[in-house]
């Protein structure tokens, strides 16, 4: 069976997608002290080796946009969330590509 292609977005679109107001589902999964360095306000902190287990904390109903440093963990997240039959996007680039605000 031929796996599925992740989805994507860059940086600069979901930027775009924050300033017209759109309700966006934001997790970080980079860990606590790379989030201490700042994140997109919008974002809800879940540490990847903590995703398995926070599962409750996430709706299969929503949309989810992942991001971490550079886009790898984020990927890896998006592929464990996807199988697990949630709806998710991996932002490329991650948090070395964001310009926006942070927090």
């Amino acid at each position: 069976m031929e796996k599925d292609v992740m989805k994507s977005i860059q940086v600069n679109e979901l930027a775009k997608k924050i300033r017209q107001c759109q309700h966006i589902n934001i997790i970080d999964v980079r860990e606590e002290i790379e989030v201490a360095a700042g994140k997109i306000p919008e974002a809800k902190h879940i540490p990847l080796g903590e995703l398995a287990d926070s599962l409750e904390k996430l709706d299969k109903n929503e949309h989810y946009y992942l991001i971490c440093h550079s886009g790898g963990r984020s990927s890896t997240a998006c592929d464990f969330l996807t199988e697990q039959g949630y709806d998710v996007i991996n932002i490329t680039g991650g948090m070395m590509a964001w310009q926006g605000e942070i927090e």
